[in-house]
């Protein structure tokens, strides 16, 4: 677990996801089009993905991707971070965790 909480907490965005997850494509993608630039981290890819997935679904990670580290804090999910985005909290988010500049 401290592996994970180590590397979410080692840029402004962090994202965990599979290579293969459509979702985290998608949240990805909406983080990008604010104008972030997250540091990635591909399970399925990575040499230590297993133990990485297991720390994460620790943490209340359920699915375990993707789960968004903000501001060297973990926001969830896919649904938190939609959520966030519909109430309009999540460029606001992203601003106070110095991933972007308007």
């Amino acid at each position: 677990m401290d592996m994970v909480m180590k590397l979410g907490t080692s840029s402004s965005v962090v994202i965990f996801t599979k290579s293969s997850c459509c979702i985290s494509h998608s949240i990805e993608t909406l983080i990008r089009n604010f104008g972030a630039n997250p540091i990635i981290y591909e399970l399925d890819t990575h040499s230590n993905g297993k133990k990485m997935e297991k720390a994460l679904m620790e943490l209340g990670c359920q699915p375990s991707v993707p789960a968004i580290f903000i501001g060297k804090e973990l926001v969830g999910g896919a649904n938190e971070i939609m959520s966030l985005n519909l109430r309009g909290k999540l460029k606001q988010l992203l601003i106070r965790a110095n991933a972007i500049w308007v």
